[in-house]
């Protein structure tokens, strides 16, 4: 499946804004079951650091001004000096994606005995996992998100089996309602409203597996827009979307998408990975001035004929 993605994000700012400084973690990653080419990023205005050779810059141009952070994503810092009353950041590339294996809800050991080799003791090696099993500001765990977990989570049950009873229950139970939390909502706050975006649906999920001492990540990526003939348009395909991924030994990262309930594969595209959303968010900043801003957000994921021949 290749896939062309094309994000746009428009501030309108009610004052002209004097001075502004932001961080967009928008260069897709390069996965064993996803390959990048032909990045492309425009701001307009131009940033001050970058000159005026033009709006639009390649990866290759863009590589100076990126910063890896500690789980490979690559972020963005740019600022503006002069007065501006508007703000477009234009993302587009090309992705090629292999099929993931699905998880296997009869392979590897119970769940307790995974949370049990995450927990720390003296002279155990430091895993990849470890960290993501840890309370991070969007996924603090407490005893409703623990509580919540063993419905599914059942004694003996495999982590894999345990993991998608999860995620269908997290479907099932919250309702998807635009605009009924905001960016800066809580694991434990989105669950007791039971509503949320898939933002809320990813915290749920991740801080749920976490109080009970499992790991599991944040996923910012896109859906595919336009569904195959015959299949339904999966919620969340018109702007950023957000899943999990749940550390599995003997399986890896089980990457599943409770908005829509269903395993990611060949409709979502990877940008970033991070402990909750703050690690990965598409764009943010601090200004002076502005006014009550405007935001409007594009974003469109097609098939596209051929493959990639490059990576970006």
């Amino acid at each position: 499946m290749t896939l062309s993605v094309h994000h746009v994000t428009d501030y309108t700012y009610g004052a002209p804004v004097e001075w502004a400084h932001h961080t967009a973690c928008l260069a897709p990653r390069e996965t064993p079951w996803q390959r990048v080419a032909g990045w492309q990023l425009s701001i307009d205005p131009l940033p001050d650091a970058w000159g005026i050779e033009g709006l639009a810059l390649d990866a290759a141009a863009l590589a100076p001004h990126l910063r890896r952070d500690p789980w490979g994503n690559r972020h963005l810092s740019f600022g503006h000096a002069r007065v501006h009353e508007e703000l477009s950041v234009d993302s587009r590339f090309v992705v090629e994606l292999q099929d993931r294996p699905a998880p296997d809800p009869n392979r590897g050991p119970a769940w307790e005995a995974v949370a049990l080799g995450l927990r720390y003791r003296a002279g155990r090696g430091l895993q990849e996992a470890d960290e993501f099993a840890l309370a991070s500001a969007y996924t603090a765990p407490d005893e409703a998100l623990a509580a919540y977990a063993r419905r599914a989570f059942l004694p003996s049950r495999t982590l894999a089996a345990a993991g998608l009873a999860l995620m269908h229950q997290i479907h099932t139970d919250l309702r998807y309602l635009p605009h009924s939390t905001t960016v800066a909502t809580r694991a434990a706050d989105a669950l007791a409203q039971r509503s949320g975006v898939c933002q809320d649906f990813a915290h749920v999920f991740i801080a749920a597996c976490r109080a009970l001492g499992l790991a599991a990540r944040y996923v910012s990526g896109y859906l595919l827009t336009r569904p195959p003939p015959g299949q339904p348009k999966l919620v969340g395909a018109d702007a950023s979307h957000a899943w999990v991924e749940l550390w599995c030994p003997e399986q890896g990262w089980l990457a599943l998408d409770p908005t829509n309930d269903v395993p990611a594969n060949l409709d979502h595209v990877t940008l970033a990975w991070g402990r909750d959303y703050a690690d990965v968010a598409p764009l943010r900043g601090v200004l002076r001035g502005g006014g009550v801003a405007t935001l409007k957000v594009g974003v469109t994921v097609e098939p596209v004929s051929g493959g990639v021949s490059s990576p970006g």
